[in-house]
Formats: structure tokens, C-alpha cells, sequence
């Protein structure tokens, strides 16, 4: 069902607000995480880390779970739909695990916040995950951007679910303009290639997200805390 344009807009704004709210906070989070592990200082060490902790609960996550859920609000709610595109696709797979990644690694923030408020942390101390909330709050960072990328630029080119809904509601041999995009849907075989933007957005994002769960699983996660 398409929603109607005062209220298309207001999911807009709520999702566009969250999506650079939530890269904009990742990017203060990597910001502290790398003063928390080459700083020298340990006062400064101690007040990243807090910061760190309080900025991830208060801030990140919220606005991690209001951008994919406004997203696909949005996608529901207007012509892009959740799975006809592939970029909105794309987008789809590179947020959702990233939230969740994020929810998962939150124990390893409190981690270190509480280490940092019982002691006065050392360069060694807890280097291991010091350096594990630096590498995942730049790998956040390039997922988000892949993201941001694929919102702007939003290449074209339809998965086979978005290919039959346009063979489904066109006439045989009937030319239709649909919101910039012109379709053929007279011809059955008709394959729009997916844009190579989407494959280098979407793929630097998915590999980012993989090479996490990598290092993760094999012990570099909350397991190695």
C-alpha cells in the first residue's frame, strides 16, 4: 500500500535523520575508541572509554534500530518496494547484520567502560579488545558509508520478484514510464542487469560485515573477552 505524501515524507525524514545520525555516531565512537588505545594519557583513556559506552547505549543503538525499521517502512510504503530493487536489497542485507552486530559487541563495550572505571587502564591492558571496538567502529563506519552510497545514487536495475511485478501489471506491448525508469514488459525475457554500483556499494559493505563475523567467530569477538 502506498502511503500518502504528508506522511511518506515524515518516514523519510525520520529515516534519513536516523541513517546519518547513526553513521555520524559511529564516526565519534571510532574517534574515542582509537584516543582510548594510543592515548598516553590515562585520563583521557578512561574518559573514551565511559564516553564510549554511554554514547553506544544512548545514541547508536537507538538510531540502529530506527534506521532499518524506518527504511523498510519506507520501502513498504512506496513505489521501491522491500525486495524490486536491488539496491534497496543491498541496502537491506548491509544494515540489518550491522545492527545486529552491533547489539552483540555491546557486551565488549561494557567491557571495557567498566575496566575503565575500576582502573586507571594501561597500554596493555585489555589492548586485544581495545583494538577489536577500533577496527569494528572503522569497519561500522564503511559499512554505513556503502549504505549512504547506495541511498543516493540508487542504481538501477530490478531483482526477478520486481521484473514479475512489472510483467504483472503492464499490458502485453504496452511502453510504461514509471518513475524515471522505463520497463518493457512486453517481452517476458526482458532481464534489467543489476547497475555495477550496486555490486561495488553493496559488495564493500557485505565483505566489511563478513570480515567481522570472521574475526568473531574465531575468538576475536565477545568469546575472547
Amino acid at each position: 500500500m502506498i502511503m500518502a505524501p504528508g506522511l511518506r515524507k515524515l518516514v523519510l525524514t525520520a529515516h534519513v535523520t536516523s541513517s546519518v545520525g547513526w553513521l555520524g555516531a559511529v564516526g565519534v565512537f571510532l574517534a574515542l575508541a582509537v584516543a582510548g588505545l594510543g592515548s598516553q594519557k590515562p585520563d583521557v583513556v578512561r574518559s573514551a572509554y565511559l564516553m564510549m559506552e554511554l554514547s553506544a547505549w544512548a545514541v547508536i543503538v537507538p538510531l540502529s534500530l530506527a534506521s532499518p525499521l524506518t527504511g523498510v517502512i519506507q520501502s513498504l510504503g512506496t513505489h521501491w518496494g522491500l525486495l524490486r530493487h536491488h539496491w534497496v536489497l543491498m541496502k537491506l542485507l548491509i544494515t540489518l547484520p550491522a545492527t545486529v552486530l552491533l547489539l552483540l559487541h555491546m557486551r565488549a563495550i561494557d567491557t571495557a567502560a567498566g575496566a575503565a572505571a575500576a582502573t586507571m587502564l594501561s597500554s596493555t591492558d585489555l589492548y586485544g579488545l581495545r583494538l577489536q571496538l577500533a577496527v569494528n567502529a572503522g569497519a561500522a563506519v564503511l559499512v554505513l558509508l556503502a549504505a549512504t552510497a547506495l541511498s543516493v545514487f540508487k542504481p538501477r536495475g530490478m531483482t526477478l520478484l520486481g521484473q514479475r511485478a512489472v510483467h504483472a501489471q503492464d499490458a502485453p506491448g504496452d511502453m510504461s514510464q514509471r518513475n524515471g525508469e522505463t520497463t518493457l514488459a512486453a517481452v517476458p525475457s526482458l532481464k534489467l542487469p543489476r547497475a555495477r554500483w550496486v555490486n561495488v556499494f553493496g559488495g564493500v559493505g557485505i565483505i566489511v560485515l563478513l570480515h567481522v563475523v570472521i574475526l568473531h567467530l574465531a575468538g576475536g569477538g565477545l568469546g575472547g573477552h
